[in-house]
């Protein structure tokens, strides 16, 4: 694209990642750049390599837990702005994970949002998702088709609660497969401990302590090496683990266990046999149909450019209710890919960024959600 018309659009495509022309920064790019808005610290979004990174304060932990301690960040407080190269820059709720953030820049008297990844619904581990007004709004579409519609809180967690006081009562520990960072952590502050005690892989502890500094409250969790782990407790208890530990020397500890699996990818039929577990909870970080929809409308843009997902059906929606939409294509990695690359430190990704594509395939065994994992 020639400068001069790059020079009119406050975010473009590269092949680095979404960048800012004007401010020449880059909006979670997955390839090194000299300078990185990071919206959040999954590891899709947030890659090493970068000389600067910018975040929310809530995200510093995690990101120096991933990236490094020496990581050059900058971070700042929700609605707190900085300019940049005469772009101003702050950063708004996504109710994501953690320190999540959507990205509002201004620059002569136009304003961009970019979303990163969000949910609309608050889940009391980080700030409710806040509609940010703004010209032009770049959303990700990971469950833009019409078949998904979350279960609200109160019906998700009564149904978990449910499950694990059967299995509690039957005596099988109730071994709950989840992303390390951010579902995890939504479980804890969801469900009803005094069913039982809370049993935690080692990939999801550092993750609670992260929560817990920055104020979540989140119910006392034993690792299942800490001192007094036994059988018999091990069988009254609810345990998180990352989808990586399924079928894993480590499960042998639980003995005749049941198993589940949290994702929004159980809202489609097939999935948890693919899978290989007894029950799935409908639960995702993302927002569903209706979500999306109300974020976009929230927003006021005329314009929208969508990203990962279900790109090309959203993009239809949005053009036939009278919006200018098109598709960013980017290299945001699905949560297979996350989890199995983030032992590495970083996500793979997949295309090359360009305009009005779609994003990623789904996966043939679980499709895409966004959510990389932290080693």
């Amino acid at each position: 694209m020639p400068a001069q018309q790059e020079e009119d659009l406050l975010v473009v495509a590269r092949p680095e990642g979404l960048y800012c022309p004007p401010g020449d920064f880059y909006i979670d790019p997955w390839r090194p750049v000299a300078r990185a808005v990071i919206t959040h610290a999954h590891s899709d979004h947030a890659r090493a390599g970068h000389a600067h990174y910018l975040a929310h304060t809530d995200s510093a932990g995690t990101l120096r837990a991933r990236l490094g301690s020496d990581i050059d960040l900058q971070t700042l407080a929700y609605g707190e702005a900085i300019e940049h190269r005469g772009v101003r820059v702050s950063l708004h709720p996504a109710g994501h994970v953690l320190g999540s953030a959507q990205v509002r820049l201004e620059r002569r008297a136009r304003v961009w949002v970019a979303s990163g990844d969000y949910k609309t619904e608050p889940d009391g581990t980080c700030p409710p998702f806040e509609p940010v007004p703004c010209d032009t709004f770049i959303t990700e579409s990971t469950f833009g088709l019409p078949i998904y519609r979350w279960p609200t809180q109160a019906v998700l967690f009564a149904e978990i609660d449910a499950w694990w006081r059967a299995n509690a009562q039957a005596g099988r520990a109730s071994v709950l497969f989840c992303y390390a960072f951010g579902k995890a952590q939504r479980i804890l502050h969801g469900v009803d401990a005094s069913i039982g005690p809370i049993v935690v892989h080692g990939a999801v502890e550092p993750l609670n302590a992260v929560y817990r500094a920055a104020g979540v409250s989140l119910p006392p969790t034993l690792r299942a090496d800490d001192e007094g782990v036994d059988a018999a407790l091990l069988k009254r208890s609810l345990v998180l683990a990352p989808p990586s530990a399924q079928g894993s020397p480590w499960m042998r500890r639980f003995g005749n266990y049941a198993d589940a699996f949290a994702s929004g990818w159980m809202q489609l039929r097939g999935t948890r046999r693919r899978r290989g577990v007894d029950r799935g909870f409908v639960m995702s970080d993302h927002a569903d149909w209706p979500g999306l929809q109300q974020a976009i409308a929230g927003t006021g843009a005329e314009r929208v450019f969508v990203t990962h997902g279900s790109v090309q059906v959203m993009v239809r929606w949005l053009t036939e209710n009278g919006l200018d939409a098109q598709g960013f294509k980017t290299e945001y990695g699905d949560e297979d890919d996350q989890e199995t690359s983030s032992s590495s430190g970083g996500g793979v990704g997949r295309g090359q960024a360009a305009l009005d594509g779609d994003a990623e395939s789904p996966h043939p065994s679980l499709p895409p959600e966004g959510e990389g994992e932290i080693p």
